[in-house]
């Protein structure tokens, strides 16, 4: 089991950047592929992006590919999500999410339910 912990969420102007933390528990870490998923007001929540648990694989929504970026520190448990050239239409509670040896595939790595574990979130606030 894992529990995760999201930090790095605030208020940032259209344009800029911020970084987002996901810190893991748990010795296993680098058998985790990690997510990362928003869910802005009134709307379903979305797929952001995918690292896979070896680290060889990224895969990124259109909406952020080009200005956001996973990547993954297994000696430090923690997955970041560089968040650049901010849109308000990023504005949305991040989630960080977890699942064991998922193995890449687009339909599975884009579905929530296929992530067996979630942190609480963090809010981004993008204002224009």
């Amino acid at each position: 089991q894992v529990q995760l912990v999201e930090s790095g969420g605030g208020l940032v102007q259209a344009g800029g950047s911020l970084r987002l933390s996901c810190a893991a528990s748990g010795r296993t870490f680098s058998s985790y592929a990690m997510g990362w998923f928003r869910q802005a007001p009134g709307k379903e929540r979305e797929f952001v992006a995918f690292i896979s648990w070896r680290g060889g694989n990224t895969y990124y929504a259109d909406s952020v590919k080009g200005r956001f970026t996973i990547s993954r520190d297994n000696a430090k448990n923690t997955v970041y999500l560089q968040m650049n050239s901010l849109k308000p239409e990023d504005t949305a509670v991040y989630y960080c999410a977890a699942d064991r040896f998922m193995e890449f595939s687009i339909a599975t790595v884009r579905s929530a339910e296929k992530y067996d574990y979630w942190g609480q979130g963090t809010q981004v606030t993008v204002s224009s």
